[in-house]
């Protein structure tokens, strides 16, 4: 296990384990969104009103997947269905004020979590850290050709 990229997938499997000081939780109680809900309001709050094939293509997910996950936040009253901006047959999926409070207050979560684990961290490694995740992050994208809108 000496190479880099064994050390990398390593810490990228220890990662997930630990994805919940950094992510918002999963809560019974409704207070809190899942992490499906919340990359999928975070992907619509930055694109604007999407409907399902457009989400189906951003996320490389089959469209049944997809309206399980967009049944779910309508219901928890998080998106709304829309006429097309533009003009288009297909109904689109907006936030709603709830789904944009919700969506807002989890990002104000994960960034607390984030916080607590990089308190010890000086700004410079804080930025090359953020840095080198965006580029990891960006050539996945480019390999799978799926960029992530960033805002």
């Amino acid at each position: 296990m000496d190479k880099p990229t064994h050390l990398i997938e390593y810490e990228n499997m220890v990662l997930g384990r630990h994805r919940h000081m950094a992510a918002p939780r999963d809560r019974r109680d409704g207070g809190q969104l899942d992490r499906s809900a919340y990359i999928l309001l975070s992907r619509i709050r930055i694109e604007g009103p999407m409907s399902i094939g457009q989400l189906s293509d951003a996320f490389g997910l089959d469209a049944s997947t997809l309206n399980r996950q967009t049944s779910a936040v309508l219901r928890a009253g998080l998106v709304e269905r829309v006429p097309d901006p533009d003009g288009g047959i297909a109904r689109k999926f907006r936030l709603t004020e709830k789904g944009e409070r919700c969506l807002e207050e989890a990002r104000q979560e994960s960034i607390r979590g984030l916080e607590k684990v990089l308190a010890d961290w000086t700004a410079e490694e804080v930025a090359t850290f953020a840095a080198y995740l965006k580029r990891f992050n960006t050539d996945i994208e480019r390999l799978e050709g799926r960029p992530w809108p960033r805002p």
